[in-house]
């Protein structure tokens, strides 16, 4: 568990938070504008305790701090500010020096030599630490001219967010708790819990039926009810097993608690991030080449060994120690199945509870027939032995594992616009796994570990033809026809509008893409109300809203006609121009930079409507009045077109 949580706090380290120099002092930096070219640079330097920093006032060929910058700015007057101290120091020949503990502020006179736009230098300071002298160590500093001329610091971080900045974000207009016509509870997009819960269950019970689990269960009831001195202590124990193999895959999920507290959108950051989402397509890739029989990916043996050496020891401890075993040992095939449910429920709406309730499913699934067989060891005679089709289950989770791996891909490819994985392609490669899957189970295709078929049972039948299906289903997605849509799958694929083809047809198009100043003004020019779409690239229910929802005839005719629609992207990756970019104060007091127009409308949605959910829809007025309660994922078409009805009325009231 600790391992897991060092993990996470890594995860979370990647998506700003940020770890200080290991340097003795630590330096803060600012100018101070003086004339036209004149500045007063402060350096304000937090030492280190036990450290003793050496004063600008001693002398070139002793030791001391120095501050230097590049040839567009001429070092004028140093000041001190601090508790400067003078003392004979043995280890320089008794020679004086003078220095600085705790704290030292360096004021820097500086005059720039014509028109500047950058400025960069260095404090090169010399230190005593103990019986050692150190340094000159340096510092390097940065300043850039704004959009004024002004120079601002580049290298310490953002600058504090100006009035107009805060105001970009913080929309004073809009008052959530006052729209005009309250079209009942806010309703937020949160994935079911039973719905994940029950998604985990499925996960459980194809995780019974690999190689690595579904012999292990007669073996281990009967080893309890055997082992037991009766029936009932026996059935007690499995039972006990069985709720601690519960236990172990609810608590995998508690880590993830603990990154509630460092954003709203640290969710949606982490299930939209370019380098995760490449990083689990190489984990499915190298877990399905796994279940293809070339290699065997496997927890290593000494912990495997360790954990189940604890296994002997009795009671509680022992059978605890027992369900960690399985754990561990079913890892190869029960990885994949969590790393999927793990990506999935890592979303922006209660990530960590959604996980849990996802590993609950797992666990129960998993636990279920070691309480089930124990109380009814009669049914036992009743599961099919294992055999050649222990392995034809993990040649077609292989192909599943291709798929999923192909997701995670298309995620990073939306999020950054490579034009990689175009809808058509995505498609391509998910009919040519159906096909792969279908003749795997005909047995046209063979794996070195195969045995031959036999006999074709009713359950392989089953399956051929559910693949089968599946695939033809997928089949017009490659086309630029109206049955390109396939519903039943959408939101998985791309949006039909990142396409191939260059003439297929969009549905509702955005007026405005991640730019709601322009969505304003034209606005307040056509006299319409704004239809505000916080949405997301790699958004499984937004592209669902999209080609499912609006594409109806009657929403359709109600958004292009009556409506300016602009879409915010929160996981837009594309960098703000840097004169765009400050840290802003959250309205909890957590500073936050601004970096990217994701961090933009990711934080204009929490701070404004206390939600960080997509897709998330908002009906305001030009003048920003707020419409009606806003709305979430909304599947069902006629509420979905009723509330913007509602919105046109607002609306009506107050133009």
């Amino acid at each position: 568990m600790k391992q897991l949580l060092t993990f996470i706090i890594l995860i979370a380290t990647a998506f700003g938070v940020h770890a200080q120099s290991d340097s003795v002092v630590h330096w803060q930096y600012t100018a101070e504008k003086k004339g036209a070219q004149d500045y007063v640079l402060h350096f304000a330097g937090t030492i280190e305790k036990g450290v003793r920093v050496f004063s600008t006032t001693m002398p070139d060929d002793q030791v001391n701090t120095r501050v230097v910058a590049d040839s567009v700015a001429t070092i004028g007057t140093i000041t001190e500010e601090g508790s400067l101290k003078q003392v004979k120091e043995p280890l320089l020949d008794n020679a004086e020096v003078k220095f600085f503990e705790d704290k030292v502020v360096l004021n820097v006179a500086v005059h720039l030599n014509g028109d500047v736009k950058n400025l960069e230098g260095a404090v090169n300071y010399m230190f005593q630490k103990g019986e050692e002298i150190g340094g000159p160590e340096e510092f390097k500093f940065k300043f850039k001219a704004d959009a004024s001329g002004t120079l601002v610091n580049v290298a310490a971080g953002l600058q504090e967010a100006s009035a107009d900045a805060v105001n970009a974000l913080k929309r004073s207009n809009i008052k959530l708790d006052q729209p005009v016509i309250i079209t009942g509870e806010q309703v937020h997009e949160k994935k079911s819990l039973w719905g994940i819960f029950l998604l985990g269950l499925i996960g459980g019970f194809v995780a019974l039926v690999t190689p690595c689990v579904f012999p292990l269960i007669p073996l281990t009831v009967s080893f309890f009810t055997k082992k037991s001195q009766d029936r009932k202590k026996g059935v007690a124990n499995a039972v006990t097993y069985g709720f601690f193999i519960f236990a172990i895959y609810v608590l995998l999920s508690t880590p993830f608690y603990f990154l509630n507290s460092i954003a709203p959108e640290i969710f949606n950051n982490i299930s939209t991030n370019v380098w995760l989402n490449l990083v689990f397509f190489v984990i499915f890739i190298v877990f399905a080449i796994s279940f293809f029989g070339v290699f065997e990916i496997t927890i290593p043996s000494s912990l495997a060994s360790k954990v189940d050496s604890k296994s002997g020891v009795g009671g509680l401890v022992g059978i605890f120690f027992m369900a960690l075993t399985l754990a561990l040992v079913s890892f190869s095939c029960t990885g994949p199945i969590l790393g999927s449910l793990l990506a999935g429920a890592l979303s922006a709406d209660g990530g960590a509870v959604q996980l849990t309730a996802g590993m609950a499913g797992f666990g129960f699934a998993l636990a279920l027939p070691f309480a089930l067989f124990a109380l009814f060891p009669n049914l036992l005679s009743a599961l099919p032995k294992s055999g050649g089709w222990l392995s034809s289950v993990k040649v077609v989770l292989g192909f599943i594992e291709v798929g999923m791996a192909v997701k995670f891909l298309s995620n990073a490819d939306l999020v950054e616009h490579w034009g990689i994985v175009k809808r058509e392609i995505f498609f391509a490669v998910w009919i040519i796994c159906g096909i792969l899957i279908v003749l795997y189970l005909l047995g046209k295709i063979r794996f070195p570990h195969d045995s031959p078929i036999k006999k074709f049972s009713i359950t392989r039948w089953v399956f051929i033809i559910v693949f089968g299906v599946l695939t033809i289903y997928m089949l017009p997605g490659l086309s630029n026809t109206k049955w390109a849509n396939r519903k039943l799958i959408s939101g998985f694929p791309p949006p039909l509008s990142y396409s191939v083809y260059n003439n297929r047809a969009k549905g509702v198009e955005a007026n405005v893409v991640n730019d709601y100043e322009k969505a304003l003004e034209m606005a307040k020019a056509q006299h319409k109300p704004i239809l505000i779409d916080f949405t997301g690239w790699a958004c499984v229910n937004c592209r669902k809203m999209e080609e499912n929802v609006w594409t109806t005839e009657e929403v359709k005719h109600l958004i292009e006609e009556d409506y300016i629609l602009v879409s915010l992207y929160v996981d837009d990756r594309k960098v703000l121009p840097e004169d765009q970019q400050f840290l802003y104060t959250t309205s909890n007091g957590q500073k936050k930079e601004i970096k990217t127009i994701g961090d933009k409308y990711a934080t204009m949605q929490t701070e404004n409507f206390i939600n960080n959910s997509q897709p998330y829809y908002v009906l305001i007025s030009p003048d920003e009045q707020l419409l009606t309660t806003p709305v979430g994922y909304t599947p069902d078409v006629d509420k979905y077109a009723d509330w913007l009805k509602k919105g046109l009325e607002a609306f009506n009231k107050v133009k």
